[in-house]
C-alpha cells in the first residue's frame, strides 16, 4: 500500500491540449514584455526629457533582469505549486509594467524595467513545466508548441509594441500589456496544475548546483554550447539587419524594418512540427537539417540585401531552421531529469541567452565595422561551428527518461 501511494504521488498530472495552448500563449505574452519599449525609445526619451542613449541604457536593464530571472525564478516551478508560482510571477510582471507606464524619470524606469525583465523569464518556466508534465513519448511535441509561443513573443513584442505606441502612446501601450498579464495571472490559478515538482533544494543550493550540472552532464554541456552559438547567429543577423536597412541607400523607417520581422514570425510555424518529428526520429535528425537550412539561408541573405523577396524567403527559412533546432536541442535538456527539469532548463537558458546578448551587441556594431555581408557570414560561421559540434559528438540521448549513460536518474540526483 505504501509503495502504491508513493508511486501515485511521484506521477505528475498530465496536461491536456487546451492547457498546452494556454501555456504557449502565456509564454508568448510573458516573453514579449521585455521588447515592446524598444521601438518606442524615441517617444520615451521625449516624454521623459532625456537623451535616447540614456533611455537605451535603462532598457538594457531588461536583459540583465532576465538573466536573474532565469537563475532565481525559473527553478521555483520545481519547488512550489506550479499554478501559484506562475500566477504570482505574471501578477508582479503586470504590476511592474503598470508602474513603468507611470514613471517620470529614467532612473526609476531602469529599475522597473529590471523587474519586468526578471519576470519575463516566466516563458522559460512554462517550458520547464511543459517538459515535466508532458507524456515522455510526446515531450518534444509539447515543448514545440510552448517554444513556438516563446518565439512569437520574441519577434512580435517589438511589432505590437511599435504599433500600439503609434496608436495610443507608449504609456497606454504598457498598460495594455499589464492588463493582459493580470488576466493571465488569474487564468494560471485556474488552468495550470497545482502539483510541484520533485526538487526540494533552496534557491542558494540551486545556484550552487549549476556548475556541477554542466560538469556532470555531457548532454547539457553540448546543448548549451551549440544553442549559444546559433542564438548568437540569430541575434547578430537580426540586429545587424536593422542597422543595415536603416542606413543609405535603403534608409527604411522603423515601421518598414519591423515588417521584416513578419518573415521571421512565419518561421515559428516550424516549431510544432519539429517537436513532433523529434519525438519520432530523435533530436539529432532534427538539429542537423535545421542548422544546415539556417546556415545556407544566413549566407544567402548576406549577399541579397537589395532583393526584398529573397530576403523575406531566406529570413523565414533562417528562423524556421533555428527554431526547429532549438526545440530538439531543448528537449534533450529537459529529458536529463524529467521529474525536475527547471534547473537544467535554467542552466541551459543562461548560456543560451548570453550567446544571444553577445550576438546582439556584435551584430549592431559589425555592420558599421565590416559591412552587412561580413556580419551575415559571421552568423553563418557560428551556425557551422554548432553543426560541427553536433556531428562530432554523439550526445543524443538514449530512451526517454534516461541520463547520459542510459540509466534512469536516481532520487538523490533529483533532490540535489
Amino acid at each position: 500500500m505504501t509503495t502504491e501511494r508513493l508511486s501515485t504521488a511521484a506521477t505528475p498530472p498530465r496536461i491536456r491540449r487546451h492547457v498546452v495552448l494556454f501555456m504557449a500563449l502565456s509564454a508568448a505574452l510573458g516573453t514579449s514584455t521585455i521588447y515592446p519599449m524598444q521601438p518606442a525609445v524615441a517617444d520615451v526619451a521625449e516624454s521623459l526629457g532625456t537623451a535616447i542613449s540614456t533611455v537605451g541604457v535603462a532598457l538594457a536593464c531588461g536583459p540583465v533582469g532576465y538573466l536573474l530571472g532565469l537563475a532565481l525564478l525559473v527553478p521555483l516551478v520545481d519547488r512550489f505549486p506550479t499554478g501559484r508560482v506562475l500566477a504570482l510571477q505574471f501578477g508582479v510582471l503586470g504590476s511592474a509594467l503598470a508602474v513603468s507606464a507611470a514613471v517620470e524619470n529614467v532612473t526609476m524606469l531602469g529599475l522597473v524595467i529590471g523587474v519586468v525583465g526578471a519576470c519575463s523569464a516566466v516563458g522559460a518556466g512554462l517550458s520547464a513545466v511543459a517538459g515535466r508534465l508532458a507524456r515522455p513519448q510526446r515531450r518534444a511535441t509539447t515543448l514545440g508548441v510552448v517554444t513556438a509561443g516563446i518565439s512569437v513573443g520574441i519577434l512580435a513584442g517589438r511589432i505590437v509594441g511599435g504599433w500600439l505606441t503609434d496608436e495610443i502612446g507608449w504609456r497606454a501601450m504598457l498598460l495594455v500589456f499589464a492588463a493582459c498579464c493580470g488576466l493571465v495571472a488569474v487564468c494560471c490559478l485556474v488552468m495550470l496544475p497545482s502539483a510541484p515538482g520533485a526538487s526540494t533544494g533552496s534557491t542558494l543550493s540551486v545556484l550552487r548546483s549549476y556548475p556541477g550540472l554542466f560538469r556532470r552532464h555531457l548532454t547539457l554541456r553540448l546543448a548549451a554550447l551549440r544553442g549559444a552559438l546559433w542564438f548568437f547567429a540569430f541575434c547578430a543577423v537580426w540586429a545587424g539587419l536593422a542597422v543595415a536597412l536603416a542606413q543609405p541607400p535603403h534608409s527604411y523607417s522603423a515601421e518598414q524594418i519591423g515588417l521584416f520581422g513578419l518573415a521571421g514570425l512565419s518561421g515559428v510555424l516550424a516549431t510544432p512540427f519539429a517537436g513532433a518529428w523529434t519525438d519520432r526520429v530523435g533530436a539529432r535528425r532534427v538539429i542537423l537539417p535545421g542548422l544546415v537550412l539556417a546556415g545556407v539561408a544566413a549566407c544567402v541573405v548576406g549577399f541579397n540585401l537589395g532583393n526584398t523577396a529573397a530576403m523575406l524567403i531566406c529570413l523565414a527559412l533562417f528562423d524556421a531552421g533555428l527554431f526547429a533546432a532549438q526545440v530538439a536541442n531543448q528537449s534533450t535538456v529537459l529529458a536529463v531529469d524529467p521529474a525536475a527539469p527547471a534547473r537544467f532548463n535554467s542552466a541551459y537558458m543562461l548560456v543560451y541567452f548570453v550567446g544571444g546578448s553577445l550576438g546582439t551587441a556584435f551584430g549592431a556594431a559589425a555592420v558599421d565595422w565590416f559591412g552587412w555581408s561580413a556580419t551575415a557570414l559571421a552568423g553563418t560561421a557560428a551556425i557551422a561551428l554548432a553543426l560541427v559540434i553536433t556531428v562530432s559528438n554523439r550526445d543524443v540521448r538514449g530512451p526517454l527518461g534516461t541520463n547520459d549513460v542510459g540509466v534512469p536518474p536516481s532520487p538523490a540526483s533529483i533532490r540535489s
